[in-house]
């Protein structure tokens, strides 16, 4: 008979966007490994996108639980006068906002709402959920954040049922890059640590995405943490046949924020479109889905704006494609203090694409150690100009020799199905250790 596990979490189809892929897929493959995944999420959830061909993807016959939130964004948004319809963005209380009206808003939001806004679904969480897992037993819970108020109601409802709980952080907390930048009152301050502190030192398992996250996590809690990176889907790879882009295409699918947009990327594309008329022809940089402004401010600063492209969000599968047409995939890492522990979950599917993958960002991150032991890309720093120049001339001359397919290596281990059998077995060690 299989075992059963709980998985709270915020982002579940429709949502679009990389949170929920994580969660989905270990729904998908939990069974191959003898566990039966019921999962609670917001009924009326405030997503960044939403994706409804994810919904194809949900297990046949799979339990899921859906409870109404409070959702304080449509406050927000009243109060700083934004459309009802505009997305707010997960990391929005960190990027640029001039408007007094949304730097209060935002230092509320940092101050008051601890430690997220969605603090008002932990009390009627563990009550439902208290009162449903006393009828509806379970073997274990798994817990997923941002946004850290589920680990919250991961470690109550555990602690009130005696269950084991494994608290699984896609983002750290208190490291968070833009966590300095909240203008924290010291109460607060100190209320998120401690909050992060019990979540770290009461879950039975930590589980993170990287090893450097990892070793802060466990520095934090003073415990082992886990890694489970994020992956890629072998069965969304399987009939990708899609001819390669006629223009040499440097594509960003999802969300693109400010942190990401780094000069030396414009500064490079600029110098060789000057140095070569048939690059400035062939180069197109094309965004699918959230782009911050300063995309568009920097192509016209440099002169570039027929050559850049912002597009609409498009499905997961439909997204897929665009990757495997693209002739270079941009993997932009945020420039911030705990940017070596930073893998977007994107990166594992470019490495599935088996296109070539340019990415900025630190060449001792987490991300540069994947993509150069895979052999599926090139690295150079976020202000080393020159050798962003040579990387791209390095994929502009295979372009030019029609040169087309990466062939990736090792990346077998980073496939959805394996990562479950990780999770699955940690979940396994969970039940042996509570005997």
């Amino acid at each position: 008979m299989a075992k059963k596990v709980l998985i709270i979490c915020y982002y579940w189809p429709p949502a679009g966007g990389s949170g929920v892929q994580r969660h989905l897929k270990f729904a998908k493959y939990l069974r191959d490994f003898g566990w039966e995944p019921i999962i609670y999420t917001p009924q009326n959830g405030e997503y960044p996108e939403i994706d409804s061909s994810l919904l194809a993807e949900v297990p046949q016959n799979i339990k899921v639980i859906k409870r109404p939130i409070l959702e304080p964004y449509s406050f927000y948004k009243l109060f700083t006068g934004k459309k009802k319809k505009e997305k707010i963005t997960p990391n929005f209380f960190s990027q640029k906002n001039e408007s007094f009206l949304s730097k209060t808003a935002i230092f509320l939001r940092s101050n008051f709402f601890i430690p997220d806004a969605r603090m008002w679904w932990i009390k009627p969480s563990v009550k439902y959920l208290t009162n449903y897992l006393e009828k509806n037993p379970v073997d274990a819970i798994v817990s997923t954040g941002p946004p850290h108020s589920l680990h919250i109601i991961g470690k109550e409802v555990s602690i009130a049922l005696n269950l084991p709980w494994l608290a699984d952080f896609r983002d750290p907390w208190t490291n968070i890059d833009y966590f300095k930048e909240l203008s924290l009152l010291p109460f607060a301050k100190e209320k998120h640590e401690r909050l992060e502190k019990e979540v770290l030192q009461t879950a039975t398992r930590v589980v993170t995405v990287s090893p450097t996250w990892a070793m802060e996590l466990a520095e934090i809690g003073n415990r082992a943490v886990d890694v489970i990176t994020n992956g890629f889907d072998e069965q969304d790879f399987a009939h990708t046949q899609t001819r390669l882009d006629e223009k040499f295409s440097i594509v960003h699918p999802g969300m693109f924020s400010r942190a990401r947009n780094h000069e030396s990327f414009w500064q490079a594309i600029s110098e060789m479109c000057q140095e070569n008329s048939y690059f400035a022809k062939d180069v197109k940089v094309i965004f699918y889905g959230i782009t911050d402004p300063s995309v568009m401010q920097m192509a016209e600063k440099y002169k570039l704006t027929e050559s850049v492209e912002i597009r609409d969000y498009l499905p997961h599968d439909k997204i897929i494609e665009k990757m495997a047409s693209a002739w270079v995939l941009l993997l932009s890492v945020h420039d911030s203090p705990n940017l070596k522990g930073f893998v977007p979950g994107k990166l594992f599917e470019y490495l599935a694409s088996k296109r070539p993958i340019l990415c900025l960002g630190p060449e001792n991150g987490d991300s540069a150690g994947i993509i150069l032991d895979s052999k599926a890309g090139l690295v150079s720093g976020f202000k080393d100009k020159n050798k962003l120049k040579i990387n791209l001339s390095v994929f502009y001359s295979d372009f030019i020799n029609g040169r087309a397919k990466m062939e990736n290596a090792n990346i077998e281990k980073f496939s959805r199905r394996n990562l479950t059998g990780k999770l699955a077995g940690i979940l396994d060690e969970m039940l042996s250790d509570k005997v």
